[in-house]
């Protein structure tokens, strides 16, 4: 796993060795990129469930603003600070050790992107939805990674789901 593109372009990433966490594959974080390409310079991004912190890292890399990482896994955290201090991003990162929905209702940020990766199987992405619908600015995107197949809702919050892509096993839907 690497930084595609940016001021970190090719800096390898770790991953946690917890076989719940699914790297985003290369090619559908490519797509993703591809899909905002020219919404990113200067923007507020949330990486939620963040993993390894691979969505966040390559939007930095590639201009945004500022970027908030947020995962429940100690070992989750320790790698997304590793992999922004080796890919030198760390000055425009906060990393957070939060449950994602609490996080939510509780923080009050307004992003501009969110990249939302939940647990698969677990019912939460129906409860994180409108409450990650609430954190979007006007004009904003919530990207939300699930198993191609699952139905999402037409809207959540005051978004409207936009868009669909699918990349073998993974569909990545977009709200705004």
């Amino acid at each position: 796993m690497r930084v595609i593109t940016g001021s970190a372009r090719g800096r390898k990433l770790k991953s946690p060795a917890d076989e719940s966490v699914r790297p985003t594959s290369d090619r559908v974080k490519e797509a993703v990129f591809s899909i905002i390409q020219f919404e990113l310079e200067g923007r507020r991004v949330l990486d939620l469930f963040a993993g390894s912190g691979q969505m966040g890292i390559e939007a930095l890399s590639r201009g945004a603003e500022r970027a908030v990482f947020v995962d429940s896994s100690k070992e989750a955290i320790g790698i997304v600070k590793d992999n922004l201090a080796s890919t030198k991003l760390s000055e425009n990162a906060v990393v957070l050790h939060a449950d994602a929905l609490a996080f939510l209702r509780e923080s009050g940020q307004i992003f501009d992107i969110i990249f939302a990766d939940p647990p698969y199987k677990e019912g939460i992405i129906l409860k994180m939805l409108p409450l990650a619908a609430a954190r979007v600015a006007p004009g904003g995107i919530l990207m939300v990674e699930t198993p191609y197949g699952e139905k999402l809702p037409e809207t959540a919050g005051d978004l409207t789901r936009t868009k669909e892509y699918k990349y073998g096993k993974t569909a990545i839907t977009t709200y705004r």
